[in-house]
């Protein structure tokens, strides 16, 4: 069952009375591109949240968000940073000698703007029992995604078998136009040549003829690229049944070949009415392609 690398999951848990909220979210890339946002307090395990998650995410453009809440509005209250009293007394009182012109509300704010009169506390190293509980977090908020993937690999499987079953109908809509061709082509050589023949009273040597029209009829059989279509699509088939990393781009790779089979029916298509068949499997195939780069 393949996977899409579209995916999202999102966990959430109470860390020392804060909310603690793990959002992965990710679209297709060709490797891993792994952004990370993390609050302060976790800054300091960015490559292990990085290890944990780059081998379970395998590739894609992932975006990983690790932070913390309050959970009300009085929690929130204590939280709030407590001026520096003494250093907002000083620099408020050099102002006033420095900038008279300025009134006391002008000062107020000028003060405030100064980095030592608010100042964050630094964050506090998180303890083993503290990033237990966020790895837990994160380790579902990753079961979350994975399930995510599943789903939208699941409707992508489906989407992709809808295409090759079409594209093998059309397949088989080539062999009555096929039957008939070949005698078609001779029959028509054969007349120009009698006319040519007629026109110039030159004999033509038959056995010649007949050695040259086998070559070139060669030329225009499709039989090999019939069956290496149908094959191609039955790889494709089993490898989206299959399991292991690179899948997409495994199936990425399968229809390219599709394309080169589809693309030497055209140019072999001497009748409309197979070569709008064959324009018919082009469009279908190249719906495939898009869809081929969303898959992990």
């Amino acid at each position: 069952m393949i996977q899409s690398m579209t995916g999202y999951g999102k966990a959430e848990t109470k860390l020392d009375g804060k909310r603690l909220v793990v959002e992965i979210k990710s679209l297709n890339s060709k490797q891993m591109d792994m952004s990370v946002r993390l609050s302060p307090a976790f800054r300091g395990q960015e490559l292990a949240v990085r290890t944990m998650l780059g081998k379970q995410l395998e590739r894609g453009k992932v975006d990983v968000a690790i932070y913390t809440e309050e959970l009300t509005n009085a929690a929130f209250a204590g939280a709030y940073t407590p001026v520096n009293r003494g250093a907002y007394a000083f620099h408020l009182q050099e102002l006033r000698e420095l900038c008279p012109e300025l009134t006391d509300s002008e000062r107020a704010l000028a003060v405030l703007r100064m980095p030592d009169v608010i100042k964050s506390d630094e964050p506090q190293p998180v303890s083993d029992e503290q990033w237990h509980i966020v790895e837990q977090a994160i380790a579902e908020a990753v079961k979350q995604f994975i399930a995510f993937r599943v789903q939208e690999g699941a409707a992508l499987q489906a989407m992709f078998t809808d295409k090759l079953d079409a594209i093998s109908a059309l397949l088989a809509e080539v062999e009555p136009y096929e039957k008939g061709r070949v005698e078609r082509i001779r029959q028509h050589l054969l007349s120009g040549l009698d006319k040519l023949a007629e026109e110039t009273r030159t004999q033509v040597d038959s056995n010649r003829l007949e050695q040259e029209m086998i070559f070139y009829l060669e030329k225009l059989d499709i039989t090999e690229e019939k069956v290496r279509l149908r094959n191609h699509i039955k790889y494709f088939r089993e490898t989206m049944d299959g399991n292991g990393e690179g899948v997409g781009k495994k199936l990425g790779f399968i229809a390219q070949e599709m394309g080169r089979e589809i693309n030497t029916l055209g140019s072999k298509s001497n009748q409309s009415e197979m070569q709008i068949i064959v324009v018919k499997m082009k469009d279908l195939l190249e719906q495939i392609k898009e869809q081929v780069l969303n898959v992990l």
